[in-house]
């Protein structure tokens, strides 16, 4: 007895680029993490930038990648860093791109007070 199968081709381009929110559920916990940092007012974190150099990584997205590794067990790094190149939640939170984990690194330890709780300091967040 012979099975037919559906062919599998990972060879073919897709047509038009896709969206990353079409990569995720609407209910998902990525959606819920991103709405929630995008609600949240970073003038905290962006003002600590300086200007000049090269463009940086928004502060709110290294918020929302962060925050959302702590549900989900990643919390390195490292980890975080590859995570952006092997899933597709932690794809769609970066849009897409990839940061070294240095980056990461250098922005949780920078703002290390503000990632214990970003709720808990009055005037620090305007919601």
């Amino acid at each position: 007895m012979s099975r037919d199968f559906r062919e599998v081709d990972r060879e073919t381009l897709f047509f038009l680029p896709p969206s990353v929110q079409d990569w995720l559920p609407e209910d998902h916990l990525t959606r819920f993490v991103v709405e929630v940092v995008d609600s949240l007012d970073p003038g905290r974190l962006t003002s600590a930038y300086g200007h000049g150099g090269k463009r940086g990584c928004h502060p709110g997205m290294l918020l929302a990648l962060s925050s959302y590794g702590y549900p989900t067990g990643v919390f390195s790094s490292r980890k975080l860093e590859q995570a952006t190149w092997n899933s597709v939640a932690f794809r769609t939170i970066v849009a897409n791109s990839h940061l070294d984990h240095d980056t990461i690194a250098a922005f949780r330890k920078r703002f290390v007070e503000e990632l214990q709780n970003p709720f808990a300091w009055p005037g620090r967040w305007a919601l």
